[in-house]
């Protein structure tokens, strides 16, 4: 930050000094060994002959610091020959080749695992690839490839391959049974980047989704089986000014997700599904951060037991189970305030503070069904993150949730990343 401060009062220097128009001679990278300079050039608005625009140089620092392969990075200039100057990037590298190994109980207190291996910056070039296996009662596993700018500084591709099974609550008549549920499926997605901070993502998702009854209460009017092929089309757009300084974010962003689902089943309903998320971030102090996320979705308000908004430990409010209940639209606030209590080079130990709350309608309901105290959940509790400065994404975290709402739990939950 303070390099990047003298760097930007330089060239205002620079700028009063000379009236002439100052043209960037060469970009150079520095630091970098995995990633390739070649292609920090190609994503990178500044280039031999442009115009020297501290603007444009610090846009093009905040997508650096973005990509999953770069933990840091800062600039310079330098005077080059006749009003020309030679821009550096210096580039603080990540490790990009992260093994996984998650461990926990279901709610039958069978023992699962999920074991995956991504590498995040393959052949130096910020493309993602990997996948993992998964074991919770039925095997599952993913592979997953995507790449932003595959084509050009602005054109990408995702393709994502998946075959998830797992034992599932479905909820009705005040009452629950449990489902073995499988979904099998491919998707295509394409990526483009309007500029520095607007993305989108469109692509179509084939899928074969089925539930098996395995045990609980019945009712005629809920199959015990369901087997239909699927298709959607998905559309994400992203809004995103966030700013990075290792484990410190500021900023705002928001992203929309929305999906069209057409059952080639003629006796199942075409539905439609969307959701924002709007965060918003803000250092506090040199040590501080507070991290705010609200999430609002609606579905089609079909009454079905397998309406697509779960309340869940995992996903939304910290404490209170995993898929305890299910809703066709969902308002969720998570506000936390994370405080770096120590930090040695490349090791973080991070506590926080947090309030998990939110609300649902139920399937087939009103919206006044966000009001009713049976839908409202508030959870406070505190947790830690032990985090590696230097490798990708290696956040740890443990979080314990108190509820203080009607019929309220009470539980740690473990991960890996910050929350939101």
């Amino acid at each position: 930050m303070i390099k990047n401060c003298f760097a930007l009062l330089y060239l205002l220097l620079i700028c009063n000094v000379s009236a002439q128009t100052m043209v960037v001679d060469d970009l150079k990278i520095e630091g970098n060994k995995k990633l390739k300079s070649s292609f920090v050039k190609k994503i990178s608005s500044v280039t031999s002959g442009s115009v020297l625009d501290s603007v444009v140089i610090e846009q093009d620092i905040l997508r650096l610091k973005r990509l999953p392969s770069v933990s840091h990075a800062y600039y310079q200039v330098f005077p080059s020959v006749d009003n020309k100057y030679n821009v550096f990037y210096h580039i603080e590298e990540n490790f990009t080749l992260i093994p996984s190994l998650n461990v926990y109980t279901t709610n039958n207190d069978e023992f699962a695992y999920r074991l995956g291996l991504y590498e995040f910056n393959a052949l130096g070039r910020n493309i993602i690839f990997g996948g993992f296996y998964q074991k919770d009662i039925f095997s599952s596993y993913a592979i997953n490839f995507r790449a932003p700018y595959l084509f050009s500084n602005k054109l990408g591709l995702a393709i994502n391959r998946q075959d998830l099974t797992t034992l599932e609550p479905v909820f009705f008549d005040n009452t629950s049974s449990n489902y073995k549920y499988n979904n099998d499926s491919f998707e295509v997605l394409g990526l483009y980047e309007f500029d520095f901070v607007n993305r989108m993502e469109l692509g179509l998702n084939y899928f074969n989704e089925k539930y098996n009854y395995e045990f609980g209460a019945t009712n005629p009017d809920v199959p015990q089986e369901l087997d239909v092929k699927k298709w959607l089309i998905k559309v994400i757009y992203e809004y995103n000014k966030l700013d990075y300084f290792y484990q410190y974010v500021s900023g705002f962003k928001s992203q929309l997700n929305f999906q069209y689902v057409h059952a080639m089943d003629n006796s199942l309903p075409d539905f439609l599904v969307g959701w924002n998320d709007f965060l918003f971030f803000k250092r506090l102090g040199q040590r501080g951060n507070w991290a705010n996320r609200v999430r609002f979705g609606l579905a089609s308000n079909n009454k079905t037991p397998f309406a697509p908004f779960s309340v869940d430990n995992n996903v939304n409010i910290r404490g209170v189970g995993n898929v305890i209940d299910r809703g066709t639209g969902s308002i969720v606030l998570n506000t936390e305030y994370r405080h770096t209590l120590i930090e040695k080079d490349w090791f973080v130990l991070q506590g926080n503070g947090f309030i998990d709350a939110g609300s649902w309608r139920n399937p087939g309901g009103p919206f006044s069904n966000f009001t009713d105290s049976d839908n409202i959940k508030v959870y406070p509790g505190v947790g830690v993150r032990f985090i590696h400065k230097k490798i990708y994404n290696a956040i740890f975290r443990i979080d314990y949730g108190y509820g203080i709402t009607k019929d309220a739990s009470q539980g740690f939950v473990f991960g890996i990343g910050q929350y939101f």
